[in-house]
């Protein structure tokens, strides 16, 4: 059994004040196999004090220091890249191969991203051609707390602490409790990389003790967050006591809108392997998939031709194959909402109740499709977040983009049709924050967030790093002086 108890603060690896452990358990075998320390407040008081003493300097370092520094810990992530995509296989059950080409991948690339935004970010300029003597001046905020979930961990610890520590800011750390050992690899990462003392710094516990000790600590300037929309609430709220700066990234209920003149088996079939990546578990998976009616009976055909070919497995083993979900938990949230599903009158046309054929234990679940869905049944309006899909049909462009903006959610939307005018004219009616059309994909460096309910701010790319910076107007600036 691997033992991971104690935190790292300070620059150092540290015994939590109070000891609580807590079992990590693999969701492929329902067993546990590491152990991990749940921090206290008391824990969150000393991290945070190691880390507003390392602001006072790593705040004023330069910018070709902080690359350096951002370069370092890009080699050895990269360096360790196959221990990362254990740890997260183990820990949440993504499939070993998306565990490493996607999964630890992902925060490589951000490494990677930021480090060029860091290189090319002017952090003054005058206000305008007209006025040269308003100097606007950007300012790392100070100690951030960040808070990252367990279905991307390496993907979201990465648009969180890198982009914070460019910004000159320093950190303090709390990942999932349901998935932390991939964030003690990255700590021993950073520690590798040679940041100095104080700069980041992590405790391991639960929202209600750790979270919202950060959430309120007077000396934590922000809070970056991503997770379920309730824990958001509950961060922003606990938040508002200190007037803090919150960045949130929550759920989503993804509209992938297949008109009639789109490549229907290519899009259909890229839809709902979209949707079932990483079983189900991604805040901007495309889970309502809205067909045109013309080709509506035909795109439910193709869905569960694609479903049946969809293989469930072992994360350990080598293969294309979906995973486990992540815990009892979120096995019994999913299995919940697919009976909602079928009591509400939605068509089941794949997958189901229950484990797949062949697995008696492990939080495996049959990928799941519904057709004859409608907008105001529960499997269309709350994010399930899990491999289950539901179509809707639609008649014409607008109710498409009614029924699309019809959510209380506003994080990603996909448009499919060979018509590159009205694709673009859509994705400029949609109410999310990106909006992916005919497959294409997003590079490293764009910005990731959404409106409504689906969060505040956006990660990624210059974005990214400007959440951590805070905006000075200096009147009088005499350019020649220096």
């Amino acid at each position: 059994m691997l033992r991971k108890t104690d935190f790292f603060i300070d620059g150092k690896w540290v015994a939590p004040v109070e000891p609580r452990e807590l079992e990590v358990i693999n969701p492929a075998d329902e067993q546990a196999f590491a152990v991990i320390s749940l921090g206290s407040s008391a824990d969150v008081d000393k991290a945070v004090s190691a880390a507003k003493r390392a602001f006072e300097s790593w705040s004023v370092t330069g910018r070709e220091q902080r690359v350096a520094a951002l370069e370092r810990l890009a080699d050895v992530y990269e360096a360790r890249m196959q221990d990362m995509a254990k740890a997260i296989s183990e820990e949440m059950g993504a499939p070993i191969r998306l565990a490493l080409n996607a999964q630890a991948a992902s925060g490589a690339g951000h490494i990677r991203a930021f480090i060029e935004t860091l290189r090319n970010y002017r952090f003054e300029t005058p206000l305008d051609e007209r006025n040269p003597q308003e100097r606007i001046v950007h300012e790392p905020i100070g100690v951030c707390g960040l808070i990252t979930p367990w279905n991307w961990p390496m993907n979201q610890v990465t648009l969180k602490v890198v982009p914070a520590i460019a910004a000159g800011c320093t950190v303090v750390l709390k990942p999932s409790e349901i998935a932390p050992v991939s964030s003690i690899v990255f700590a021993e990462i950073m520690e590798e990389a040679g940041f100095p003392a104080g700069v980041f710094n992590m405790v391991n516990g639960d929202g209600p003790t750790v979270g919202e000790a950060m959430s309120r600590h007077p000396d934590i300037d922000m809070m970056s967050f991503t997770g379920s929309t309730r824990a958001g609430i509950a961060v922003a709220r606990a938040s508002a006591e200190t007037i803090k700066r919150v960045a949130l990234e929550l759920g989503g209920k993804s509209p992938n809108i297949v008109f009639a003149d789109a490549d229907l088996e290519k899009a259909v079939a890229r839809g709902v392997r979209h949707c079932f990546n990483n079983t189900g578990q991604s805040c901007n998976a495309p889970t309502r998939m809205l067909v045109e009616r013309p080709v509506y009976d035909r795109a439910v055909g193709i869905a569960a031709d694609v479903a049946a070919t969809v293989k469930v497995g072992n994360p350990a083993e080598e293969g294309d194959h979906i995973g486990p979900l992540s815990s009892e938990m979120q096995f019994t949230k999913v299995q919940a909402m697919i009976e909602k599903g079928i009591r509400e009158g939605a068509r089941l046309v794949a997958g189901g109740l229950g484990r797949p054929e062949g697995f008696n234990r492990g939080y495996f679940v049959r990928p799941t499709i519904f057709a004859d869905v409608n907008n105001d049944m529960a499997i269309a309006r709350e994010e399930i977040f899990g491999p289950v899909l539901a179509m809707i049909p639609f008649d014409n462009e607008e109710e498409a983009v009614a029924i699309a903006n019809d959510t209380p959610y506003g994080l990603a939307a996909y448009v499919q049709t060979q018509d590159k005018a009205k694709a673009q004219r859509v994705a400029r009616r949609l109410r999310a924050g990106m909006v992916q059309l005919n497959g294409t994909s997003r590079p490293y460096g764009s910005p990731f967030g959404g409106y409504k309910q689906s969060g505040l701010g956006r990660e990624g790319g210059k974005w990214g790093l400007e959440d951590f910076l805070e905006v000075k107007a200096v009147s009088g600036w005499d350019e020649a002086a220096g």
